[in-house]
């Protein structure tokens, strides 16, 4: 579990995939969340849970299934692809964000990027599988980072919902280079995901009670 605050700012180093592309390894570099880590260890990767096979000199090793590979945006990932690197929390860890699984529910897309004085005001889409779980004021983890809803708006293909990215979340985390087009991760708050399936409401995205891991 993670709180969706980002430690670090690492980056891709090696994505070898399998001969028969149903798996990777992936090295990533992240100096402060390797610092500690051990064989069996969590690490969010632009919210993507996955755990740590080996570590070597400020990096780290882990395995990429097929599921996440198709349906996160660890798919296009290379070297040099920036990430955001948190380790999972502790039982004395400050909750400074949402409480965060590491299993991403699907892609979304930034549709629009506008700069102001004091933030940048950033907008998402999302399928209509996500859409539901997105409201205002709301909590949503965007490649991993735990982040405040500011308005929903639906179109057709599903929602977009607008978010504020203050300088420090557009220096220590990868929102400060994301630009229109790029893909997300996006993981929604489990308590919805809860709430949808005590209500009998669960639908194609509650059936399968949340996302994917590493």
């Amino acid at each position: 579990m993670f709180t969706g605050i980002v430690e670090e700012r690492g980056e891709v180093v090696t994505l070898d995939l399998a001969s028969d592309g149903t798996d990777a390894r992936v090295v990533v570099r992240g100096p402060k969340v390797t610092s500690d880590a051990g064989h069996g260890d969590s690490i969010s990767v632009s919210g993507v849970c996955l755990t740590v096979v080996g570590t070597a000199d400020g990096t780290f090793t882990a395995d990429v299934m097929a599921e996440t590979l198709a349906r996160t945006s660890a798919g296009s990932w290379a070297p040099g692809t920036q990430v955001n690197l948190e380790r999972s929390v502790t039982p004395t860890t400050r909750l400074g964000g949402h409480i965060v699984q590491g299993h991403v529910d699907g892609v979304g897309t930034i549709t629009a990027r506008v700069p102001h004085d004091r933030y940048d005001e950033v907008r998402i889409s999302v399928p209509k599988d996500l859409a539901r779980y997105i409201a205002g004021k709301g909590a949503v983890a965007v490649d991993g980072i735990s982040l405040t809803v500011i308005d929903v708006v639906d179109i057709d293909e599903g929602a977009e919902f607008g978010l504020g990215i203050i300088p420090e979340t557009r220096a220590a985390t990868t929102m400060g280079v994301r630009a229109v087009g790029d893909p997300v991760n996006i993981e929604v708050d489990v308590m919805a995901k809860y709430a949808e399936r005590l209500l009998g409401l669960h639908g194609p995205a509650g059936a399968s009670n949340g996302g994917v891991t590493g």
